[in-house]
C-alpha cells in the first residue's frame, strides 16, 4: 500500500483543543465551543501505522523539509480551516467590530497587490513607530478618493518588524455607506472621535488620523501637496491624555491618482457627499475613469513627538495644543516639499 499523506485541517490550532477560546461575534454575542480537532492517524488491520504518516502532518518530510507541493498542500489546508472558522463563528472581534483573522488573511491580501505592484509604495522612517505601546500617525490627506489611508495601512503592518495594525479614524460618512461600513470596522476603523480614539491609544493601538478630512482629500488639483488647516487640534489633546507619541507622516503620490480639475456640486448636493470630482478621465470614459494612475508613492514617518513628559491638565491648554498642532503640521509639511524635490517623476 502506498504510504498515506494526511493534510492538516486546522494545523494552526492546538490537536487537543487545548486553551481555545471561545469565539466572540459582532454585538457581543458568545459563540459555543468549537469542534474538536481531527482524529489521529490510525493504525492499518496489520497494527501498524503507515510509514512516513506521522511525518505528512504538516507536510514535512522525514528529513525535515517540506515534500512536493507542501506549499499549496498548507494553503489548501489553511483555507479550508479558515473557512471553517468563519461558518461556526469561531473567530475572535474586538469591541469596536474589528476581525484581525480576516483583515490579515483577506483584506491585506486584496490591498497588498495595489501597494506593492500597482502603486509600488516605498516606505521610509518606520522605525519611527515603537514595537509595542500606543501612537497616533498623524498624516496628510489627498487623492480624491481615501487610498491613501489603506496604502498606509498595509505600509505600517508590511514593514514594521512587529508587524503593528494600524487602526484609523474615519468620517461618519464612512459608516453611512452600506459595504462599505461593515468592511471599514473589519478592518479596524472606527468613527474619528476623540473617546474612541483615547481608548484605543491606552490599550496600547497604533491609531491614525488624517486632520485635514474632505478638505485634504478632495482639493484642487492646483492645490496638490498644499496642506490644509488641522482643526483645533483635537489630535493633540487626545494624545496627551493617553501619552503616546505623535508621529508624523507624509504622503507623495496619492495627489495625482486622481487629478481633480473640478467639482459638481450640484451633484453632490444631490448624492448627499461633500464633492463630485471631475478629473480627466471622470466621468468622461464611464466605469474606466474610476481607475486611479499608477503614480510612485512614498511614504515617509518622521521623528515622533513625545507627549508624555506633559502633566495631566497640558490637555486641557489651548496654546499648547495649537504649538504641537503647527509642530506636527510644519514637519509633515517640510516632508513633503523635500521628497517632492527628490522623486524623478510622478510615475517613477
Amino acid at each position: 500500500m502506498a504510504d498515506a499523506k494526511v493534510i492538516p485541517f486546522d494545523d494552526d490550532r492546538s490537536r487537543s483543543g487545548a486553551g481555545r477560546r471561545r469565539g466572540v461575534l459582532p454585538g457581543g454575542r458568545a459563540q459555543g465551543p468549537a469542534p474538536a480537532g481531527p482524529a489521529p492517524v490510525s493504525a492499518l488491520p496489520g497494527g501498524q501505522v503507515p510509514e512516513g504518516a506521522a511525518e505528512a502532518v504538516g507536510d514535512v518530510s522525514q528529513d525535515g523539509t517540506g515534500g512536493p507541493g507542501s506549499g499549496w498542500d498548507r494553503r489548501i489546508a489553511g483555507g479550508l480551516a479558515f473557512l471553517r472558522r468563519r461558518l461556526t463563528g469561531d473567530y475572535d472581534v474586538d469591541e469596536f467590530g474589528y476581525d484581525k483573522e480576516l483583515t490579515d488573511q483577506v483584506l491585506m491580501s486584496m490591498l497588498r497587490p495595489l501597494a506593492d505592484k500597482y502603486f509600488r509604495v516605498e516606505v521610509k522612517g518606520i522605525e519611527n513607530i515603537p514595537s509595542d505601546g500606543g501612537a497616533l500617525i498623524v498624516a496628510n490627506h489627498s487623492g480624491t478618493l481615501p487610498l491613501d489611508g489603506l496604502m498606509l495601512q498595509v505600509a505600517v503592518h508590511d514593514n514594521h518588524p512587529a508587524e503593528r495594525h494600524l487602526r484609523l479614524l474615519a468620517a461618519d460618512l464612512v459608516f453611512m455607506l452600506p459595504v462599505v461600513n461593515e468592511l471599514a470596522r473589519k478592518a479596524g476603523h472606527t468613527l474619528a472621535c476623540a473617546e474612541d480614539a483615547e481608548r484605543l491609544l491606552q490599550g496600547g493601538e497604533v491609531v491614525g488620523v488624517m486632520p485635514e478630512g474632505f478638505k485634504g482629500i478632495g482639493k484642487p488639483f492646483g492645490e496638490r501637496y498644499k496642506l490644509q488647516r488641522f482643526g483645533r487640534g483635537g489630535f493633540v489633546s487626545t494624545a496627551l491624555r493617553a501619552g503616546v507619541p505623535i508621529v508624523p507622516c507624509s504622503i507623495v503620490g496619492a495627489e495625482e491618482i486622481y487629478p481633480m480639475i473640478g467639482n459638481s456640486k450640484t451633484l453632490a448636493r444631490v448624492l448627499g457627499v461633500p464633492y463630485f470630482p471631475i478629473t480627466p478621465t471622470f466621468p468622461w470614459l464611464g466605469p474606466l475613469g474610476a481607475l486611479p494612475l499608477p503614480t510612485k508613492w512614498t511614504i515617509q514617518f518622521g521623528d515622533p513627538i513625545p507627549t508624555d513628559g506633559y502633566p495631566p491638565e497640558a490637555a486641557e491648554d489651548p496654546m499648547l495644543m495649537f504649538n504641537l498642532t503647527d509642530q506636527v503640521r510644519e514637519q509633515i509639511q517640510h516632508t513633503l516639499y523635500k521628497l517632492l524635490v527628490q522623486r524623478r517623476s510622478v510615475f517613477f
